[in-house]
C-alpha cells in the first residue's frame, strides 16, 4: 500500500446540474465499495472567506467583481493543505466545484448591461438565470478545449441513478490510474 494515494476527482457544470447529489453519492458508493474518501464543496462557505462569499451569493452584500473572483481563490487555497494532506494518506476527494468554475463564472460575467440588470431577478442566487448560465456553459466548453487535462463529459439529463453509475466508473478508473503517481500540483 505504499505509495497509494487518493485520487482528486472534481465535478464541475453549470448551477442545479446534478454536482452536489452526484458528489454525495458517488462518496457513500466509494466507501461502501472499501475506499477512503472525502466530499469536499466549493465555495466552502464555513470559513470567514467561505461565509463572505455566502452572503455575496445570496445577495445580502454586495462586491465588486474583481473581489469576488479573488475571494473564491482564497477559499480555494485556504483548503489546498488539507487537501494536500487528505490525497497523501489515500483519500480520494471529490470535490464539488473546483477552479475551473472560478474560470468559467468570471469569464461568463462579461454581460451586456441589459443582461446584467436582469441577473439579479431570477433564482436564489445571484447567478442562478438562464442566460448567465449558459455562458457559464460556454467557459467550461473552452475550458475543456485543453487536453491536458482529463475532462469527462457526462450527460445530466439522466436519470440520477445511470448518471451515478457512469460517474463511479470513471472515478474508479481515475483512483487505479493515480494511485502509484506522485501528487502533482492541484490546477489553479
Amino acid at each position: 500500500m505504499a505509495g497509494r494515494r487518493g485520487a482528486l476527482i472534481v465535478l464541475e457544470g453549470v448551477d442545479r446540474a446534478g454536482k452536489s447529489t452526484q458528489g454525495r453519492r458517488l462518496v457513500e458508493a466509494l466507501r461502501a465499495d472499501g475506499h477512503c474518501a472525502d466530499l469536499l464543496r466549493f465555495p466552502e462557505r464555513t470559513t470567514e472567506i467561505g461565509r463572505l462569499i455566502s452572503s455575496y451569493l445570496v445577495k445580502e452584500k454586495n462586491l465588486e467583481d474583481h473581489a469576488v473572483h479573488l475571494l473564491f481563490s482564497a477559499n480555494r487555497w485556504e483548503h489546498v493543505p488539507s487537501m494536500r494532506e487528505k490525497l497523501r494518506q489515500g483519500i480520494t476527494l471529490v470535490v464539488d466545484r473546483y477552479a475551473f468554475s472560478g474560470v468559467a463564472f468570471t469569464s461568463a460575467k462579461d454581460l451586456s448591461p441589459e443582461e446584467a440588470a436582469e441577473r439579479g431577478n431570477f433564482g436564489n442566487e445571484r447567478y442562478e438565470n438562464s442566460s448567465f448560465q449558459e455562458k457559464v456553459l460556454q467557459s467550461f466548453y473552452h475550458l475543456m478545449k485543453d487536453k491536458t487535462l482529463n475532462w469527462k463529459t457526462m450527460d445530466a439529463s439522466k436519470s440520477i441513478e445511470d448518471l451515478h453509475r457512469e460517474i463511479k466508473t470513471i472515478a474508479e478508473e481515475t483512483m487505479q490510474e493515480v494511485q502509484n503517481k506522485p501528487l502533482g500540483e492541484l490546477w489553479k
